[in-house]
């Protein structure tokens, strides 16, 4: 299953003025879309600039990877495991 990794400046910005800890990493697949501080790529991965095709939410630069991840979440404490195998 392919996994696109962005950085939301937006929330990035909300924590700067908000003096909070909101996850600013979103990990988007076919299915889902999930918020961390930290992901661990275990396995081979591309970063991808296309600023005249950015991604629905607005993103013109980011990961790319079918490798098994590990999505953190350090305010919640949970961790969330998106598997390298499709369920297509």
């Amino acid at each position: 299953m392919l996994k696109r990794i962005h950085i939301n400046q937006h929330k990035i910005k909300y924590n700067k003025k908000h003096n909070t800890n909101e996850p600013v990493i979103t990990v988007k697949t076919s299915k889902s879309n999930d918020y961390g501080h930290q992901v661990d790529i275990n396995g081979s991965s591309k970063l991808v600039y296309k600023p005249n095709k950015p991604l629905s939410c607005g993103a013109k630069v980011w990961i790319e990877t079918e490798a098994e991840i590990k999505i953190i979440n350090k305010k919640s404490g949970k961790e969330k495991t998106l598997s390298n195998i499709s369920m297509g």
